[in-house]
């Protein structure tokens, strides 16, 4: 069944990721061919897509890819920002190179794509800012220390943001993913699996699903089934939370 079009006549850009609900959507990704593979599949699902490439962490690039958008679209209704990586290793020996690679994709790219929108967001009635934090934004965990600074980092920026636009009816929200099934996280494993000197097959069952009450990944589509909640008319009274989508392995 498809998903119902609950975001029909909206424009969305949405960074390093799928999706749907009725709105035409701008995908963006680091690699123009991955954003055209995924605007493809949206097209040939019915809906309407376009893509670009770009790197979110560099100001020019985000203000190219928000000025293309509102030259061809005029706004920006929805802007979720999904792009994402990972580096698994410890502090003594993370990279200084990595450490600032992640902060600029995950937490300086949602800042400047905010900064970007929010000028021809305000005079409009109805827009929404969803951006995906991870349960590592509200815990620690060991040999992600940029990626979990970056995510708590994103949090602040949600809850900053959601106040500064809180009269302007603009909603400012974050989703907590826990492990979700994607090629994201089954390209850690190894790295993981090292880190806590497991073979790699046993890294999820001995590391992580001891840590989640259903004992089980996520798919990728209840993500987006938030996500698209979050984007609607129906979650104007919620802005500046940090949504938990975890199998219940965080509760606060």
């Amino acid at each position: 069944m498809s998903a119902p079009a609950v975001l029909a006549d909206r424009t969305a850009l949405v960074t390093g990721a799928d999706a749907a609900a009725g709105a035409y959507v701008f995908v963006q990704d680091l690699r123009p061919e991955a954003a055209a593979t995924v605007a493809e599949r949206i097209r040939a699902a019915g809906g309407a897509a376009g893509a670009v490439g770009g790197d979110v962490s560099d100001p020019d690039d985000v203000a190219a890819i928000v000025n293309g958008l509102l030259a061809s679209h005029g706004r920006v209704d929805v802007l979720v920002n999904n792009a994402g990586l990972q580096h698994v290793a410890p502090i003594d020996s993370y990279p200084l190179e990595q450490w600032n690679r992640l902060l600029g994709v995950l937490l300086t790219g949602p800042f400047l794509l905010t900064q970007a929108v929010l000028p021809s967001m305000r005079p409009q009635a109805y827009r929404r800012i969803v951006n995906i934090a991870s349960v590592n934004g509200k815990r620690g965990d060991p040999g992600k220390a940029a990626y979990c600074a970056a995510k708590h980092g994103l949090i602040g920026l949600t809850r900053v943001a959601s106040l500064e636009t809180a009269t302007d009816g603009i909603t400012v929200n974050a989703i907590c993913p826990g492990i979700v099934d994607t090629p994201h996280i089954q390209n850690q494993l190894a790295d993981l699996a090292a880190m806590h000197g497991l073979a790699k097959e046993e890294a999820l069952e001995r590391v992580y699903l001891p840590l989640v009450p259903q004992r089980r990944l996520l798919d990728p589509a209840e993500i987006a089934t938030m996500a698209r909640y979050l984007a609607s008319d129906e979650a104007r009274g919620i802005t500046g939370q940090a949504i938990n989508v975890s199998a219940g392995w965080i509760m606060h």
